[in-house]
């Protein structure tokens, strides 16, 4: 499975949220814990991209079986922390077939919809496999053909993976995942959130 490597974007400034999201508790773990724990069960390698409180966070990272690599110009915006981890996973697994793209604070995704995406590639074929929620919102987690390795890593500022998928419709498939993309940009999120997990595991 290593020729598709899942990057988790975990470089934001979490400025909203007032604290650094990947330490956030979730559960009995971190954020940044439970997120490598539902990306690792796919079978494949994980690339965390870091930058703010990086230093807080590679502790954590270093008791876990993912790779790391540090955005320095992670203030510019999401663009570049793509960017990063797309560079930084051909170094690492140069026969990747693909890179699925995930975000720190989607904490509902799970390891079967993962799971979903990676089974509807079919490499070399340019494809781009897109979540999308019962509202009909798509994005992120996002999976790309090898094709567009160029243009990830020539993302910059606040761009997104969106930017990309968005010029090449007649190559995208969607994934409909229900309601787990949401994410949490503030406490009020964070707290909606924890409370959905703890009425799923009440019921």
């Amino acid at each position: 499975m290593n020729d598709i490597p899942i990057v988790l974007l975990a470089a934001g400034a979490s400025s909203r949220m007032g604290e650094p999201k990947p330490l956030l508790p979730w559960g009995e773990l971190t954020l940044v814990e439970h997120q490598i724990k539902t990306l690792s069960a796919t079978g494949n390698p994980v690339v965390v991209v870091l930058g703010n409180q990086a230093e807080n966070i590679i502790p954590i990272l270093q008791n876990l079986l993912v790779k790391f690599t540090i955005n320095e110009s992670w203030e510019q915006g999401m663009g570049t922390s793509i960017a990063e981890g797309v560079k930084f996973l051909e170094q690492q697994f140069p026969a990747s077939k693909g890179v699925l793209i995930t975000l720190i604070d989607q904490p509902l995704i799970t390891t079967a919809h993962l799971n979903d995406l990676t089974s509807n590639f079919k490499p070399d074929k340019q494809q781009i496999i897109v979540s999308q929620a019962d509202s009909g919102w798509q994005g992120v987690p996002v999976l790309f053909d090898r094709f567009y390795f160029d243009e990830l890593s020539a993302l910059s500022g606040k761009q997104g993976a969106k930017a990309i998928f968005r010029n090449y419709t007649e190559h995208v498939k969607t994934i409909q995942c229900g309601e787990i993309l949401e994410d949490m940009d503030t406490p009020e999120q964070y707290q909606k959130l924890k409370k959905v997990i703890n009425q799923q595991k009440n019921c």
